[in-house]
């Protein structure tokens, strides 16, 4: 039986390329602060919308090199979340000063970026790298998508999994 909706597709984009290695620390129950570590971490991204008059959902091409851009950004960086309640991070003319509770890092402000988000988490992350991606994208192509899904994994299989509107 022939459905009366039109379908919806997905574009999926998983690269070998598509990693980025970075360190950071996160907070979790609290007042637990983890030990300043790295990941190399792994991204991917699915896109959903209807057809455009090229039968494309979104240009394969466009999608991989706009997502390429925004995770080089993360790449050999100390990621340092700047909305969290407890973590505090300023910046000192050439270096980053952050501190919680008795703890104090100091970073090169070359080798730091400084996110808007509460904690460093994959899933944090992941919304981090969505938001940019639709941003981005919406400046460089003029189709209908409905949705995406970016995926960061942080350990060969533990995937943090965001879906954002357009």
């Amino acid at each position: 039986m022939a459905s009366s909706q039109a379908p919806n597709y997905c574009v999926a984009l998983e690269k070998d390329n598509l990693v980025f290695s970075a360190a950071h620390f996160i907070t979790f129950n609290g007042d637990v602060c983890e030990q300043l570590h790295g990941h190399n971490y792994r991204v991917k991204c699915k896109v959903f919308g209807p057809l455009d008059e090229n039968g494309y959902v979104i240009d394969f091409i466009a999608l991989r090199d706009t997502l390429m851009e925004i995770i080089s950004t993360l790449d050999h960086r100390m990621l340092l979340p700047t909305k969290h309640p407890m973590i505090k991070v300023v910046s000192e003319g050439e270096e980053i000063v952050v501190r919680f509770e008795k703890k104090r890092w100091v970073f090169p402000v070359e080798d730091c970026v400084l996110l808007e988000i509460a904690n460093t988490t994959a899933e944090l992350l992941a919304c981090h790298i969505g938001d940019a991606l639709i941003e981005r994208l919406k400046e460089k192509v003029s189709t209908d998508i409905d949705r995406i899904e970016v995926a960061v994994d942080e350990n060969r299989g533990q995937w943090a999994v965001v879906a954002l509107p357009w």
